[in-house]
């Protein structure tokens, strides 16, 4: 059944008037004109809408029917209207956002924020997925952005640094480290460091092992089963082990949680590196108005203002690219990443 949105306005006029002439002077249009509309509104549902006499014009059950359904049809065929819009330009619609477990705490609120401030009627669903997963699922349209560490580039993903910072210790209240404010990255030499599995985020976990082998040792390294960041947590609180996840996410774990604490590495910094992910083909103007208020948050923050001197394990921040893949830390160190296995 064709039924014309505009039919619906003309028999809500003469519904609510009850008067041909009063209902065709608030439209605007002739009295046998909107007779002759009506009759068609009455030909295509099949039934009477009105009782029509010399002296007074009645609604039939039918047309009373209609006059309690079209308002609620009209009105929700106007919101429709408005919501693509608001989604065209930009200001309304639903972005897919997955992002990586340590970004779960600073990173990720003040992206949101961000959005929420910018874009109120965006609605942002977010999952966490581990950095490797990411730029597969922007990739086959599961995922509208991506927030990942250093993340793999791939052909039809777009990538742009967001922020930069530096890894932090963090270990149990009682261990040996604990009353250092400042600890040089030689002092973990003896310790075990506690790291995602090498395969969730690759990039970072062969960042970490290259800074230790350029400042003259080989790390002992234990990967454990369950990766989210809540059981490195747990794990630090009834082991010697150490960890050392970006510092936005370790200070923020050190306040939530009074049994472990976190601690500046120096002598060098290894400094981690956020990045934001979009498809390359043609984005919807919700994903190009949350793009930009992540933009924004990371000026506001100073989140790219690190200098741009990273240490020699690291290659130099990438700017925005596609499918490029930033200079390898040290191919000597690197080399000999390939072969090792972690002890578990």
């Amino acid at each position: 059944m064709d039924l014309e949105p505009r039919l619906l306005r003309y028999f809500l006029a003469v519904a609510e008037e009850l008067h041909f002439g009063r209902a065709a002077a608030r439209l605007y249009i002739s009295q046998p004109a909107l007779s002759n509309q009506i009759r068609n509104l009455e030909r295509t549902l099949g039934t009477d809408l009105f009782v029509r006499t010399s002296r007074q014009v009645e609604l039939t059950p039918a047309g009373r029917a209609l006059l309690e359904e079209a308002p609620l049809a009209l009105g929700a065929l106007e919101r429709a209207a408005e919501r693509a819009r608001l989604a065209g330009e930009g200001i309304a619609g639903t972005v897919r956002l997955g992002y990586a477990p340590m970004a779960g705490y600073e990173t990720l609120g003040a992206i949101l924020t961000a959005v929420e401030h910018d874009s109120p009627n965006v609605t942002v669903i977010a999952s966490e997925f581990f950095s490797a997963e990411i730029p597969g699922r922007v990739l086959a349209g599961k995922l509208d952005i991506g927030l990942a560490l250093f993340p793999e580039p791939t052909r039809g993903v777009r990538s742009e640094s967001l922020r930069r910072e530096p890894l932090a210790l963090l270990l149990g209240k009682h261990h040996r480290l604990a009353d250092v404010d400042s600890i040089p990255l030689t002092s973990l030499e003896n310790e075990t460091l506690l790291l995602f599995p090498r395969e969730l985020a690759p990039d970072h976990y062969d960042r970490i092992i290259a800074a230790c082998e350029q400042v003259g040792f080989q790390p002992r390294v234990r990967t454990f089963a369950d990766p989210p960041p809540q059981a490195m947590v747990a794990r630090l609180l009834v082991t010697r082990e150490v960890g050392l996840p970006p510092a936005s996410f370790a200070f923020h774990a050190a306040a939530a949680e009074p049994g472990v604490v976190a601690r500046k590495i120096v002598q060098p910094e290894i400094l981690a590196e956020w990045s934001i992910l979009w498809p390359a083909r043609a984005q919807s103007a919700a994903i190009v108005r949350f793009l930009d208020s992540a933009r924004r948050c990371s000026e506001q923050n100073g989140w790219r203002l690190l200098s741009n001197e990273m240490t020699s394990a690291e290659p130099t921040p990438r700017a925005q690219h596609h499918a490029e893949r930033p200079g390898p830390p040290s191919s000597k160190s690197l080399s000999r990443l390939r072969g090792r296995r972690s002890s578990r």
